[in-house]
Parts: structure tokens; sequence; C-alpha cells
């Protein structure tokens, strides 16, 4: 079934040949009354679109199994010089009888409201800094110094905007966006309360926790881009999901090229995963001794998606063993769930006897933590010191004999 916005050309591929069979609405009552002319032994096959999953949910009681197909591998229909919407279901069709259909992961229903919240956060946290730009970029078109205090858009900072002489055409875009902003605010904080409450009874996103770096936005991205790890078999599967591995190019007795990373896979994930790497690497332990020794040789942009990367690998050996990371800071982890308590909206604690959080307070217990962190780097830099640096060997070997 080739699906549009409205409608759905269908082919029916049976006992080696195509039939067509005409068109269904794209509603919940057509899609029904199409599913029930269906045997329960049939399979349908439709492509990745934004209501494929609709179509998948509303079709599955009626047939063995729906198959939604990876546009991006179908390369007979992408590369097709004669594209019709029957041309492209019988495609379709054929490959998956033929077995050469490459087919997509569909998520349970948790993961996947888990990640329509993440994109629907990471859509408000963007438009948010859409808006800051534009009030920054009235103040520079209008010679305004920089703001002296930390954030602009704070109290003291929306005084000190409120003060400064620009046009009255500009002040009302400035008061637009700031009402803007504020509404965005709002809901990112509704968003946060959703998320939060979803992942307190979450076993991977705790682990995920335990990671310096990585905050609760971060761990539910994660977890809900993932789904169930078992289905990558190593962790380079799960960096080639994310898009964080190097291209390849090698033909014939040529030496390989790696080149810059694919960006190939889920590109809401990878940007968080290169944010929680910026975070990292702020951070005394060996997540930080690893981004110093790339950033020595590659600079700070390669350091930071390398690190990403590293975190990928390591997101992949926490959740597949169940184990959580070695260098975790406890009282860091305590504050942090802490904090996705009180955005799921549990009630504040309030009493003499202290809380699970209440060490992160202790700049003593924060201080011994952060020693211990920095005697792991100092452990992974003295590993690392003790690699032997292979020697490049420059053209191509010769072989025995010659």
């Amino acid at each position: 079934m080739d699906i549009h916005r409205t409608f759905g050309e269908v082919m029916i591929w049976e006992e080696g040949g195509l039939s067509h069979a005409g068109r269904v609405d794209m509603t919940r009552t057509a899609l029904e009354g199409f599913g029930r002319a269906l045997r329960s032994t049939d399979e349908v096959v439709i492509e990745a679109t934004g209501n494929c999953m609709a179509v998948s949910r509303v079709l599955s009681p009626f047939v063995a199994r729906v198959v939604i197909a990876n546009p991006l591998q179908v390369k007979a229909i992408a590369h097709a010089h004669v594209k019709t919407d029957k041309i492209d279901a019988g495609t379709l069709a054929s490959l998956y009888a033929a077995g050469y259909l490459p087919e997509i992961w569909t998520p349970d229903a948790a993961t996947e409201r888990m990640r329509r919240l993440a994109a629907r956060r990471f859509q408000v946290a963007r438009h948010r800094t859409r808006i800051k730009n534009a009030v920054h970029a009235i103040l520079h078109a209008h010679l305004i110094p920089r703001c002296p205090h930390a954030d602009l858009f704070s109290g003291v900072g929306r005084a000190w905007l409120a003060c400064q002489p620009v046009p009255e055409d500009e002040r009302g875009a400035i008061e637009r966006h700031i009402r803007e902003l504020d509404r965005l605010t709002d809901d990112l904080a509704a968003l946060d309360k959703e998320i939060a409450g979803d992942a307190l009874d979450d076993d991977a996103i705790a682990r995920l926790l335990t990671i310096t770096g990585i905050n609760l936005t971060v761990a539910a991205g994660i977890v809900a881009a993932i789904g169930d790890i078992s289905r990558f078999s190593s962790p380079q599967k799960l960096v080639s999901y994310f898009g964080l591995n190097p291209r390849v190019r090698q033909s014939g007795l040529g030496a390989a090229h790696h080149g810059r990373i694919s960006k190939v896979g889920r590109s809401h994930a990878r940007a968080m995963l290169v944010e929680a790497a910026w975070a990292a690497a702020k951070t005394p332990g060996p997540l930080h001794a690893f981004f110093v020794r790339i950033r020595a040789k590659r600079g700070h942009q390669v350091a930071a998606v390398a690190l990403a990367r590293k975190l990928t690998v390591l997101c992949w050996h926490l959740l597949t063993k169940q184990t959580d990371y070695r260098w975790a800071r406890p009282a860091l982890v305590a504050n942090k769930r802490r904090a996705m308590e009180l955005k799921a909206g549990k009630p504040q604690r309030k009493g003499n006897q202290p809380g699970p959080a209440h060490a992160y307070n202790i700049k003593k217990l924060r201080d011994q933590e952060m020693e211990i962190a920095r005697h792991a780097e100092q452990a992974y830099e003295q590993f690392v010191a003790q690699w032997e640096t292979r020697p490049k060997v420059r053209g191509r070997s010769k072989p025995a004999g010659l």
C-alpha cells in the first residue's frame, strides 16, 4: 500500500502476480472496512510516513503482520524513472515477496509516546532559542551593548532591557517576543512534567542518569530512540543508528578513507548526545580525559562528537549489562533523581530528617566525589600513556618475495 495524506493505493501480490485493488481513504472507518476484506494470513506492506503508525495500528488486528519499509533504503522506488502510486505499491509488494525489503522496527505504545514527548520538547526548546536570538538581533541592530547580567531574560535582565533606547516599533516587537517566550516556558514545564512522570519507574533511564553529563531530558530521549536495546547486537550498531559512525570509502586494493560522520539516523538523539558530551567534558573523570586527548589532536568540535560516540557505546553497555556507571557520583545521581520526582509533581518533603538528595548540598561530600573522579581521570591518562603509537605506513606494502 502506497499511502498518502488522504488515500492509499493498494496492489496485491499473489501467486507471483500483481493486481490492482483500488484506493482506500485514509480514515479509520475506511481502513477498518479494508481490513475486514483481508484474510487473517495476509501481510500488509507500507512505507514509513507521518501517518504510517496509525495505519499499522488500525490494520494489525485484521492481518498476520503489518510491515513498515524504510523509504531511504528502497532504492527501487527512489531511483525509478517512472513513478506512480501503482508502481510504488507494486514495488513494495514485489520486494517483500522476494525478501529484499528493508524494514524498520516498530516501537510499542509507551516508546512511541516517549518519542513524541521528546520530539515536542525539542521543538519547543528550539523555538525558544529562535525567539531569544530575535531579541538579541534587535539589540544588535540598534548598537545596544551586551547585557551586563548573566541572563537577559531573567528578572534583572528584563529590567535592564526595558531601559534600553530602541524605537517604539522595536519595543513592541520585544514585548511580543517576551510574551511568546513566557508561553513557551509554561509549555516546556508541562512537557517536562509528563516526561518525568513516565520516567520515574523506568530502570533504563535511571541507569543512564548515573553517567555524568546526562540529565533527564537526554536520558529519556536516548531511551525513547533506542527502544529495545536487544535489537542492537553490538555498540557499533547503536553508533550507526545514531549516525555517529564515520563515512568510509574503499575500493579494490586502495586504502580506506574515513570521512565525517554519516548523520544517518535519529538526528534528535544525536543532537542530545552531543549536548551531553559538552557537559561531560567540563566535569572531572575519564570522559573529560578522553575529551582533552582528542581535543589536543583534532580540536573542540571533533572531540565533542567523538565523546558523543563514546557516550553511545557506554549507554549500550549499561543497558545491555543492566548495570550503573562505575564512576557515578552518588550524591549527584540522588540529586538528579529528586529533581525528576519534583518535576513529575511529587510533594516536597519537609521536616528535620534529611532526604536522599541532601548529601549533594554538603560541600565536603561533593568535594570527595570530585576527588574520586579526578583519580579515575588520572588512571585513564596513565592507561592511555602506555599505548604504543603505530607507525604510519606510506604507500602500499609490497608482497613477500618482491
